[in-house]
């Protein structure tokens, strides 16, 4: 359980951590901000192909070496990301989303094999673990590199130390010999899993939930400076954003555990998400503004720990559970990485925020309706 929550600590903050540090790093290296724009996009990219290689490399080294080794590839990633060279920037930051991505896809799977009676506390915890230190890498990034001598490189550097002290802890469960599970390969023409209705329904919710989260994080500040608030406002709503949804992010997976289906849970964490983007529709006032985001945030919390808990429970094994956390991982993060850019591209031809929170609104909508079918009690078939 520590290993886990130590690596859940891990999944974020070398992310959240740079979009305080972008104005900074283009004009060390000076670039453009569509080429910076590519640090955030980057690992998404890397999750999402990463994302279907995972499980198939838990067949030969088994998932705890995979997941030691996803940790090493963080740590040195997060290393050469903070040298002064930008070839080396561009690269830490591939290897960042490389690493990230190996322990994304099989930390459901081993929560699956090691806690099948606890799937949902277990989820609970990794992903409040993974959340709160999401808010920390983007609260402390700025206030680190004005206070170090290091700057913006030292800043992102110190991430290294807690990605070591993951690897530390997790390394007595790579040593563990078990007899590995047979796992068939997956044929996207012959496998169960990609003719199965509730696999793509599990997959487009986490693939909508992403592109929400993703997008909120790159573009809500500039939104609520639209409406009226002041950059410094704007910028502390979006730490407001992911911290008033810690509790809803450990409750979630557990209340999920315990419940037949999960469609009630699915339809609350929707009209939510939809009460939350009306306000921020219509709203100019200061208060409202806070508790549209507060209300966003809440439903975001909810809607990536439920996704997470949905790729277990709708597994019947953990040979299944890792399977099903590529799939739907690897199709979710191509859309998180669509999302930031076309809607950026999107406000450039338009000049409003209008149109982007409208179309918000129809991705929430669809979540509801992918994550009502996922939410039913039925497992996805098995590879023969």
């Amino acid at each position: 359980m520590a290993g886990i929550i130590l690596v859940a600590f891990n999944l974020r903050p070398s992310l959240t951590a740079v979009g305080p540090l972008v104005g900074s790093i283009r004009e060390e290296f000076m670039i453009s901000n569509g080429t910076a724009g590519v640090l955030t996009t980057l690992p998404l990219v890397a999750f999402a192909i990463l994302s279907a290689v995972a499980p198939r490399l838990s067949l030969r080294i088994g998932n705890g070496r995979s997941i030691l080794l996803g940790l090493v590839v963080l740590t040195t990633g997060i290393v050469f990301r903070s040298v002064e060279w930008i070839t080396a920037l561009f690269a830490g930051t591939a290897l960042i989303g490389i690493g990230v991505a190996i322990c994304n896809v099989l930390l459901p799977a081993i929560v699956k094999q090691h806690f099948p009676a606890k799937v949902g506390l277990l989820t609970g915890l990794y992903s409040i673990s993974m959340s709160a230190f999401a808010a920390l890498g983007s609260g402390v990034s700025y206030p680190l590199a004005d206070s170090l001598a290091a700057g913006w490189q030292g800043s992102l550097r110190i991430w290294a130390v807690l990605a070591l002290i993951g690897l530390i802890v997790w390394l007595p469960q790579a040593r563990l010999k078990r007899k590995p599970e047979r796992i068939p390969k997956i044929d996207i023409k012959n496998s169960p899993l990609f003719r199965s209705k509730i696999a793509w329904q599990v997959t487009l919710f986490m693939g909508l939930q992403s592109f929400m989260f993703y997008c909120l994080i790159t573009w809500l500040p500039e939104i609520l400076q639209s409406r009226g608030m002041a950059p410094s406002e704007a910028g502390w709503m979006l730490s407001w954003l992911q911290l008033v949804g810690l509790p809803i992010t450990f409750l979630t997976p557990v209340l999920a555990g315990r419940m037949k289906n999960q469609q009630g849970i699915v339809w609350g964490i929707g009209s939510v998400y939809i009460i939350g983007l009306f306000i921020l529709l219509f709203s100019e006032d200061f208060i409202t503004l806070v508790l549209a985001v507060a209300l966003m945030g809440i439903a975001q919390g909810g809607a990536i720990s439920l996704a997470l808990t949905l790729i277990s429970l709708r597994a019947p094994s953990a040979v299944q559970a890792s399977n099903l956390s590529g799939m739907a991982q690897s199709f979710g993060y191509f859309l998180a990485a669509v999302g930031p850019v076309s809607i950026g591209f999107l406000f450039d031809e338009v000049q409003s925020w209008t149109i982007a929170i409208l179309i918000f609104l129809l991705v929430v909508l669809g979540m509801i309706l992918s994550g009502n079918g996922a939410g039913r009690n039925r497992c996805v078939p098995k590879d023969k």
